[in-house]
């Protein structure tokens, strides 16, 4: 807890995580936050993903304050090559030049899309692990976000463990309470002969069915290599042009936080 009292205390630009893992909803009731909002007033930039979802809900649960969903210091940056993309985002992120992401739709997704091209508008961006945020469910750090544009990423979790994750964010209604869900990468597991065909395109398809809002796949982000910055808290606007969707926020000049 000392580390997280300097690091917001530090009033360095940019503080990251070194690693994902577990652990920080252990810490959740512990946590400086009127500290940390009052660092990111200052200029301080969060950043990080994983098990650091548990923080940056419960930040903006309790106070409202953005941060951002982004790259970790040693798993990412102390890679053996850095992805090209990654640091161009996390550089716009850290100079206060992005004014959003783009990705290209696949193909499967136009099928369900809305015939309007802005999906979102005005939308707080939140969410990050699905793991994480399953388990905040019921307690005071998840935050309650209405309309919003909800993003979610998760590794190592076969496809039978995230529909059963979603459907309890379903069950619970947060999903429809959403102008959209925006799915990430959802990576490192294998499928077997026990799972009969089921796969994450059963899941997505499956949620589809029971939603009004709009569900897009693609977004380059979770525990991959390429992955943008997104700042969790902010309002956003998420459209598409036909296989292109974008979501794009306003710069920090005209943006207080």
């Amino acid at each position: 807890m000392l580390s997280v009292s300097r690091a917001a205390a530090s009033g360095a630009d940019v503080v990251m995580l070194t690693r994902g893992g577990y652990g920080i909803t252990r810490l959740m009731k512990y946590l400086p936050y009127k500290a940390m909002a009052a660092s990111v007033k200052q200029g301080t930039r969060w950043v990080g993903h994983s098990d650091f979802t548990a923080l940056q809900m419960g930040l903006l649960a309790k106070t409202g304050a953005l941060t951002w969903a982004g790259p970790h210091a040693c798993i990412d940056f102390g890679a053996k090559e850095v992805d090209e993309v990654m640091q161009d985002c996390f550089d716009d992120m850290a100079q206060g030049r992005g004014e959003g992401v783009g990705w290209r739709l696949p193909k499967a997704d136009l099928l369900h899309m809305p015939k309007r091209n802005m999906l979102a508008e005005e939308a707080v961006l939140w969410g990050g692990n699905l793991s994480v945020l399953c388990s905040l469910v019921g307690t005071p750090y998840l935050p309650a976000v209405e309309k919003g544009v909800l993003f979610l990423e998760d590794v190592a979790e076969h496809p039978y463990r995230i529909e059963r994750m979603l459907t309890q964010l379903l069950n619970a209604g947060v999903l429809a309470r959403q102008q959209a869900i925006v799915l990430g990468q959802f990576s490192d597991y294998t499928l077997t002969k026990h799972d009969q065909g089921f796969k994450l395109d059963s899941v997505v398809n499956g949620l589809r069915d029971q939603l009004k809002v709009p569900v897009l796949t693609g977004l380059p982000f979770g525990h991959v290599s390429t992955k943008v910055c997104l700042p969790v808290g902010r309002k956003v606007s998420l459209l598409r042009e036909d296989r292109e969707a974008f979501l794009l926020w306003a710069h920090p000049a005209h943006h207080a936080h």
